[in-house]
């Protein structure tokens, strides 16, 4: 995944607990970069925050097949650290929905 592509030409999604860039890719498969800025806290909460992204990403993407063919590239952000699962999942699911909405447009 070319990440510099992704941060010049792709669609910006702001969420309380990350923001998302997304651009469109050739290959019909959804590929995930996620970071967590030193700004998040100590590398244990980092390292976390990436986890928790991925595997949120993870899952919902399985459940939805129309977001395929795109680079994703996701930062996480401080309330992410003490968010419940269950508004991670919420969050993700409601972001993957908006790029496929902005797909269609």
């Amino acid at each position: 995944m070319d990440i510099a592509a992704v941060r010049r030409g792709g669609t910006t999604l702001q969420h309380r607990l990350f923001a998302v860039r997304a651009c469109a890719n050739d290959l019909g498969v959804i590929r995930l970069a996620v970071s967590a800025p030193r700004s998040l806290g100590t590398a244990v909460v980092r390292n976390r925050s990436r986890r928790r992204l991925r595997e949120a990403f993870r899952t919902a993407v399985k459940g939805s097949p129309g977001s395929a063919g795109r680079d994703l590239l996701v930062t996480a952000r401080r309330e992410l650290a003490s968010a419940s699962p269950a508004a991670l999942r919420e969050a993700v699911a409601g972001t993957l929905a908006s790029l496929g909405e902005a797909a269609v447009r």
